[in-house]
């Protein structure tokens, strides 16, 4: 994608939607300065180039009975692009997992998964190695959450 071109006013609407997704427009042009179609035309020019990707609601986790996160580093049989492409495709299906990463270094993935506790994830380890082409996994449990964040530093 190319890069679009964004400039101070750009950037201040860019955090403040970031900051509260839910804003209409009415109050976003307010809080950034500038009138309600001006705005509106931002939004959307930011929108259309794929700046703004999408507009989601954050579920804590915990209130839902999914308090445990799970990082898993996952190792394949090999790389060939085929078993990379099956093992994405299948890794998709499964609901627990929030993030995947195709990685350079020693493993071949990294998962970000939600669970409710140990039998939940012993469920989903079962799960993840009959997955095709899983050869190891590598689990770490987080302890804490020491810093989670939503919001991309808008330079």
């Amino acid at each position: 994608m190319p890069e679009t071109k964004i400039d101070p006013l750009d950037r201040k609407i860019l955090a403040t939607l970031q900051h509260d997704g839910r804003l209409s427009n009415i109050q976003l042009a307010d809080k950034v300065g500038l009138s309600e179609s001006a705005c509106l035309r931002r939004v959307k020019r930011l929108e259309e180039s794929g700046i703004i990707d999408r507009y989601v609601m954050l579920i804590n986790q915990s209130a839902i009975g999914k308090p445990g996160t799970v990082f898993v580093q996952v190792t394949l049989e090999g790389q060939q692009h085929d078993k990379l492409q099956r093992f994405e495709e299948e890794i998709g299906k499964v609901r627990e997992v929030l993030e995947c990463y195709l990685m350079s270094g020693d493993s071949d993935y990294l998962l970000r998964l939600i669970v409710r506790d140990n039998e939940d994830y012993l469920r989903l380890h079962n799960r993840l190695t009959g997955l095709p082409g899983v050869l190891r996994l590598q689990s770490s449990f987080a302890l804490k959450t020491v810093v989670k964040k939503t919001e991309l530093p808008i330079a």
